[in-house]
């Protein structure tokens, strides 16, 4: 009798990250197929913000799907003008926002990266540029703003007309010339280990863009639809981009993503520059809707911000932790040692879902309805994970001999 593992690698492709068989979910919980309990305090990737199976998304999903799921681009629903409209109003457009919706944070991205290329033809800029550790997607588009050589190397050349550079107060100021068209900033670098940009480098990020005329664009897919307790991170930083891209959290696990477009951006598009069969349809519309009414009218962004910081607290108090940093429940679990994979995977023996996004970081994205139940036991959980590693590494004094 062949194993789950044995049809993955007979019909699925080899790319790896298959841990568990997993059969269903609720709340912060999920069953792999023997019905083994886990903890879910990664959330599909920062995704499931309201946990498995919540009521409000199994609702949306029902009653839409019972009324009207697809329509094509050719046409808009009610769904699809209320969500635009309520985009608009969390992330501050005013009336001259605009939204597309698309059907994940990659192809946000990739809209974001027509959008810089329209500005340029329009201004004679021919640079985008983008920062070392940024993650902004696998496609081809996505990948050539991704400055990470084990994902981009096999499929150069990438889009040429892309620098990248540190992301640190010095290297912008010296490298945001007269010839950029736009600078893509995640405020947190996700896929690099929870990493905040420093103190006032989106400010002076948003101040060099209008001195040279180039477009703010700010990747949220990880950070927004109140991932860090804002709705959006940039609102923390009292700026505003001119255009931001999302995806993950606003659908809490139905596939969606969006471009919001601020001011004169709005004005690049126009018919036949872009479109998406599948994007924004009345489903993955309606799904949003409610998932983000529901964040709204529960409150939800105060215990993000107060659960967030209840964890950053207490880890720091854990075996090999040297601290924890990232805003809301988006966080970044520094390590003493680069043993991160290790504690990933005791952690999964233990029945709880953490991933390593570096050497010696542990990433958490749990969901924004976590309460002291959940902060307990993975503090219990993730505790025995983490004395467990420490105890195979070898003390100086051990090494020495």
């Amino acid at each position: 009798m062949s194993t789950w593992q044995d049809d993955a690698s007979r019909d699925l492709m080899s790319l790896g990250g298959r841990l568990a068989l997993l059969a269903r979910g609720e709340g912060s919980h999920v069953w792999d197929a023997d019905d083994r309990r886990y903890l879910d305090f990664l959330g599909g990737i920062a995704v499931n913000c309201l946990g498995h199976a919540h009521p409000v998304f199994v609702e949306a999903v029902s009653k839409q799907a019972a009324t009207l799921a697809h329509i094509s681009n050719y046409f808009a629903s009610p769904a699809q003008l209320e969500l635009a409209a309520r985009l608009k109003r969390l992330a501050g457009t005013g009336d001259d926002g605009r939204v597309f919706l698309s059907n994940s944070g990659t192809e946000a991205n990739e809209m974001a990266i027509k959008l810089a290329r329209l500005h340029g033809g329009k201004t004679g800029k021919s640079t985008i540029l983008v920062l070392n550790g940024a993650f902004h997607g696998r496609t081809m588009g996505a990948l050539s703003i991704t400055p990470k050589a084990a994902y981009r190397d096999p499929f150069e050349p990438v889009l040429p007309g892309v620098r990248s550079i540190d992301a640190t107060l010095e290297a912008l100021e010296a490298a945001f010339d007269d010839s950029i068209a736009a600078l893509f900033v995640e405020p947190i670098q996700g896929e690099a280990g929870v990493v905040p940009m420093p103190d006032g480098f989106l400010a002076r990020a948003r101040e060099l863009a209008t001195e040279r005329g180039a477009l703010l664009v700010l990747d949220e897919v990880q950070t927004g639809s109140g991932r860090t307790g804002e709705w959006f991170a940039f609102q923390r930083e009292g700026i505003v981009p001119d255009a931001v891209t999302l995806a993950k959290s606003i659908g809490a696990g139905f596939p969606l993503g969006a471009l919001i477009t601020f001011g004169a951006a709005s004005d690049l598009f126009y018919p036949g520059t872009h479109n998406s069969t599948f994007g924004g349809n009345p489903l993955a519309s309606a799904v949003a809707n409610a998932v983000l009414g529901y964040i709204e009218s529960e409150g939800l962004l105060a215990n993000v911000t107060a659960r967030g910081a209840q964890l950053r607290t207490a880890v720091a108090e854990l075996p090999l932790v040297s601290g924890a940093r990232g805003e809301g429940l988006l966080i970044g679990i520094t390590l003493t040692a680069p043993v991160a994979a290790e504690v990933r995977a005791a952690a999964h023996e233990r029945g709880l879902i953490v991933n390593a996004p570096d050497a010696d970081v542990i990433r958490i994205a749990p969901a924004y309805t976590i309460g002291d139940a959940e902060i307990e036991e993975f503090l219990t959980l993730f505790g025995e994970a983490l004395s467990a590693v420490a105890a195979t590494i070898p003390t100086p004094t051990e090494t020495h001999a």
